[in-house]
């Protein structure tokens, strides 16, 4: 990857500039994009497929499961984007002195984490209006019922998956511990968003416990917005409390060098 251009532009400019060239950059890794923004969509088709999770099933209220499992592969999106796809490109960046170097120009560092943070949030949310239009066209997947309390979640949770990413960097000294620690957090992250058993058909004592989970919250919040009721005080508190804990994880053990 190469590194993001110098500039002497005011710094609106110059980070606008910044992020049309780590858009390019982002657009030439094929990798990242399948995981971010197809990867999603896809594992809710596949797992349409499957007959079972078509009927309606009394233990959900008459729901089908394939309806629990898109707030389920929204959450996974935002999960690939914030924490296995943006550390490493940080923490590369770092490793290589990219960052250390943007210190002495008109580009501050901040610029092209700002650049990061942005372009990385569009593709989890581009890929999360994919799942929700691919589970709508391809199963009759009712849209979110409340879709102003739909949207507060999801923000809710890209900012938490974007702080947890940002977290991952900051304790990560190399490209490759990065993508090592990523993986770490990425499994335990998607059991408490629910892909292999959605958050609702847990056992109690186990739902109860990963409701605490970033991932498990906002999926409780999602869910209850999906059915278009307003999400409990707690889900949507817990999802911000923990954007908030992990952000200033990230600010207090972040090196730009």
């Amino acid at each position: 990857m190469t590194t993001a251009p110098t500039s002497t532009a005011v710094p609106g400019t110059a980070l606008r500039a910044l992020l049309r060239t780590e858009t390019r950059l982002m657009l030439r890794e094929p990798g990242t994009l399948f995981w971010v923004l197809v990867f999603p969509a896809l594992l809710l088709v596949i797992l349409g497929l499957v007959p079972s999770f078509r009927e309606p099933s009394a233990d959900l209220g008459g729901r089908r499961v394939i309806d629990l499992y898109v707030p389920v592969s929204v959450l996974l999106a935002l999960i690939t984007a914030g924490i296995q796809a943006m550390p490493p490109v940080l923490a590369g960046y770092r490793e290589r002195g990219i960052l250390r170097r943007l210190s002495t120009t008109p580009v501050r560092p901040g610029a092209l984490l700002g650049a990061q943070l942005t372009l990385h949030g569009a593709g989890a949310l581009l890929s999360a209006l994919l799942v929700v239009v691919t589970g709508r066209l391809a199963y009759g997947v009712a849209l979110p019922g409340n879709v102003p309390a739909y949207l507060l979640a999801l923000l809710l949770a890209t900012a938490g998956g974007l702080a947890l990413g940002a977290a991952v960097c900051a304790v990560s000294r190399t490209q490759k511990v990065a993508t090592a620690v990523g993986t770490a957090v990425y499994f335990p992250a998607m059991f408490t968003a629910g892909v292999w058993v959605p958050v609702q058909v847990m056992p109690d004592t186990l739902r109860r416990i990963v409701e605490f989970s970033p991932y498990g919250a906002a999926s409780r919040a999602l869910d209850a917005a999906a059915g278009g009721a307003w999400p409990d005080a707690s889900a949507l508190g817990v999802t911000a409390l923990w954007a908030v804990l992990l952000t200033g994880v990230a600010v207090r053990w972040f090196r730009w060098e």
